[in-house]
């Protein structure tokens, strides 16, 4: 697409385009970092951190990353995940710029991933940083599959096998999640 399209479409001139942007890449810079504002003050102010528990926080993310799955499917997907499929290869900058999106939001999520395997007992070849990767591997994955299948249902299943294999994850602990079971869990 050609900054003209870009005009076109948008309905402004190329002068209020090169105003703003020095290039499209320049713009898809921008929009990443929009997307990250806007998303980073939901997920701010979203009440899974209201759990005393970080592994109720933690699965409290995942239910509350289910239930944004609800309309049109553009509606829920994720702007930056949509660009690095289509921009990995031919602009760095944006990749960058989107990479920085994903895992500075699974950044969000290793402090508590971090204090539920110390509180749990829990641990294995793998990290809260890895953990929290694999969170947005699902999620980003979830999205390509409702897309492909043009049905929320299936990314909804998407979210409930993430919620299980991390409940499993800490199931081994004494005062792990009971599986399947609800993020409300009593302290022993």
């Amino acid at each position: 697409m050609t900054v003209d399209d870009l005009c076109i479409r948008a309905g402004f001139s190329k002068g209020a385009f090169f105003h703003y942007f020095k290039s499209k890449v320049e713009l898809g810079i921008a929009a990443a970092e929009h997307w990250s504002a806007v998303t980073g003050a939901l997920f701010e102010q979203a009440p899974y951190h209201s759990h005393e528990d970080p592994l109720d926080r933690v699965l409290a993310y995942i239910e509350f990353r289910r239930t944004l799955l609800r309309g049109e499917i553009p509606e829920f997907t994720c702007v930056v995940g949509t660009m690095v499929q289509e921009t990995y290869s031919e602009s760095p900058e944006i990749r960058d710029a989107c990479a920085a999106s994903i895992f500075g939001h699974a950044g969000t999520l290793v402090d508590d991933i971090d204090e539920a395997m110390s509180r749990h007992g829990v641990g294995g070849d793998w990290t809260a940083q890895s953990l929290a990767a694999h969170t947005q591997a699902v999620l980003q994955g979830a999205f390509i599959l409702a897309k492909a299948k043009n049905d929320v249902g299936v990314a909804i299943e998407s979210v409930a096998h993430l919620r299980r294999y991390v409940e499993l994850l800490f199931a081994g602990s004494p005062s792990g999640p009971v599986i399947g079971g609800s993020s409300e869990r009593s302290s022993s």
